[in-house]
């Protein structure tokens, strides 16, 4: 089971000039091959698949541990996307009388985020395509899902620089600037589990991508603070064998790997996006939802 909490794993900036455009850029890390959506069906499903756990548990531990990460990277993006959309249709208070309401939906950017998304993330590529299951690869190999695992990573580290240097929205410098780093980490933690497992040293045969994030902003303060050589547990009480796999210095800065428990009351609460009346999200009247809302509270004697 996957315990969720009502937080974010960074701190996103809120809205500010919409970017459609950049938007659909982005969705490349939302339903690319090499997205979040494929990183986190990809774990999740050698998680249960994975045999003989007992026998094997530190890598099915490491395996399980990092897809439940995915799935607050997945939040994350859509949190990225959902910000650069927002005040891309107008207003109820602020209509332009030279343009239709979704006259955003028409120009270059993707148009389902309008017309069926309502103005949010969808399970798309930057085409345009829906992500789909046939990105998964689960063999059930231990060594050959650890191998394929590394290489998704290191597509995925170089997408998310293609991004940061194609989008200049401040949401996704963020989003891109975290990803990098935590992706280095899963990328780290795959090969020294192949290295314990076989000692094949993957990060000497194939250093790629090699990407100096030291020198990118958004990622600086993320590795001050530890974060690239810093597995977190996410779980209470399960997941007490990572330590036997993740272990050793990070190939780059030579830190010590460390395994740490999650504390979320560090994490950032997530940003309340506005309603977008002009695709009814999350309903034509808005006011007449959160009207409704605070009477079902105030009946249940719950404080708004």
């Amino acid at each position: 089971m996957i315990l969720r909490v009502d937080r974010w794993l960074t701190e996103l900036p809120p809205p500010s000039d919409p970017d459609p455009d950049g938007a659909a850029v982005v969705q490349e890390l939302m339903g690319g091959r090499f997205g979040e959506m494929s990183t986190f069906m990809n774990y999740t499903m050698q998680s249960f698949n994975f045999r003989d756990r007992a026998g094997a548990r530190p890598f099915y531990e490491l395996v399980a541990n990092i897809a439940a990460e995915e799935f607050g990277h997945i939040e994350l993006v859509s949190a990225a996307i959902n910000t650069m959309l927002t005040g891309a249709s107008p207003a109820e208070s602020e209509p332009d009388p030279t343009k239709t309401p979704l006259s955003a939906a028409t120009g270059p950017g993707n148009p389902h985020h309008f017309v069926n998304g309502g103005q949010g993330t969808l399970l798309q590529d930057s085409r345009g395509l829906p992500w789909t299951g046939d990105n998964v690869f689960s063999s059930g190999d231990l060594v050959g899902d650890l191998t394929h695992n590394y290489f998704l990573e290191m597509g995925a580290r170089s997408g998310k620089l293609r991004v940061y240097e194609a989008v200049d929205h401040p949401a996704a410098k963020a989003l891109t600037g975290y990803l990098l780093v935590r992706g280095g980490v899963h990328q780290v933690a795959y090969a020294r589990a192949l290295e314990n497992l076989t000692g094949a040293r993957l990060e000497k045969l194939f250093p790629s991508p090699q990407i100096a994030t030291e020198k990118i902003p958004e990622c600086r303060p993320h590795i001050e603070n530890g974060d690239h050589a810093r597995l977190y547990r996410f779980s209470p009480d399960d997941y007490n064998q990572l330590a036997a796999v993740f272990n050793g210095d990070h190939p780059e800065t030579g830190d010590p790997l460390e395994v740490v428990d999650e504390d979320t009351s560090k994490r950032p609460e997530p940003v309340d996006l506005p309603a977008q009346p002009a695709v009814f999200a999350p309903g034509y009247a808005p006011e007449d939802i959160a009207e409704i809302a605070d009477k079902l509270r105030k009946d249940a004697g719950i404080s708004g």
